[in-house]
């Protein structure tokens, strides 16, 4: 399928991806983060990249891969490079825990949800873990998760679009899981390796994810990477300002309505084509030459 925005012919220095999840079908809030970083992909001279994360097996829906991938063609995005799944990258993950077990960066943990839940208190997202196997497990369980120490320090970045931005892990996060009791990979570690593995210089994601990237930026200086720069775009909200989700009954965007869905995300980006572009090609055409991050609200869109 020939792309509707011209790519470079040389390789890019910018590199960018869309990693969705398979727990549900493409959703217009989901539609919204694609467009927006396919344009400023596209509008950089850069590549975009498609990564499906399909790290919990027991929250996917079966047959959402697919359909996304569908989903994404027929409304005319172009990728770069094959789609890169990350239930085939297991071994990558064991790599990097185990680099960071032999540096010390990380310890086994042997509490359970509940007993954490019990006695620590919350931060800024979930409960912050009191550190109570630091020194050792606490229990002599048959199973145990992999947590990474963090500092009593800030974790500061500034965001393309939210800003600046920081926290101080130990006390609004505690150490976090990067291998879960279950044997499930947790997602601050797998995104970190993959980001790196695939060379990819830019994010371009859902303001959801803005909470987790100090996580994320730990993970990669112990492991020695390269922090990559970071945008987040404004999530699409329900009447009750939730976030558009599987989990708020978040409806699939309809593939037989391409022109109005696609017009539609680029007017909640804060762009509005005119009405003399009614194909899917004109829209696409005209977003590319008028893409602009400065025309893009920073905070949430009303569905």
């Amino acid at each position: 399928m020939a792309s509707e925005i011209d790519s470079p012919r040389t390789p890019p220095r910018y590199r960018g991806r869309f990693a969705p999840s398979p727990t549900g079908l493409l959703h217009a809030g989901s539609l919204m983060t694609a467009v927006g970083s396919y344009l400023e992909a596209r509008s950089r001279g850069g590549e975009w990249w498609l990564r499906m994360e399909d790290l919990d097996p027991p929250r996917e829906l079966p047959g959402a891969a697919d359909d996304i991938l569908r989903t994404l063609e027929v409304f005319g995005f172009e990728w770069d490079g094959p789609v890169v799944y990350q239930s085939q990258r297991h071994h990558l993950y064991q790599a990097a825990l185990q680099q960071l077990i032999d540096s010390g960066h990380v310890y086994p943990c042997s509490c359970s949800r509940k007993e954490i839940t019990s006695v620590a208190r919350r931060g800024v997202d979930g409960y912050v873990y009191p550190g109570w196997c630091r020194g050792g497990c606490r229990s002599q369980r048959d199973s145990h998760a992999w947590r990474l120490r963090v500092d009593d320090a800030a974790v500061a970045f500034v965001d393309r679009l939210q800003g600046p931005y920081q926290q101080n892990l130990a006390q609004d996060i505690g150490d976090f899981v990067l291998l879960r009791a279950d044997g499930f990979w947790a997602y601050q570690l797998a995104v970190v390796v993959d980001d790196a593995e695939q060379g990819m210089s830019d994010i371009v994601r859902g303001a959801d994810l803005l909470v987790s990237t100090p996580r994320q930026i730990h993970v990669q200086r112990c492991l020695g990477l390269p922090t990559p720069g970071y945008c987040h775009l404004p999530l699409l909200v329900n009447q009750a300002g939730e976030k558009l989700s599987k989990q708020t009954l978040a409806p699939a965007i309809d593939a037989a309505a391409v022109e109005f869905e696609l017009r539609q995300a680029l007017q909640r980006l804060g762009h509005h084509p005119p009405a003399e572009c009614r194909s899917r090609a004109e829209l696409w055409q005209w977003a590319g030459a008028h893409w602009s991050l400065a025309r893009v609200p920073h905070g949430p869109c009303p569905l």
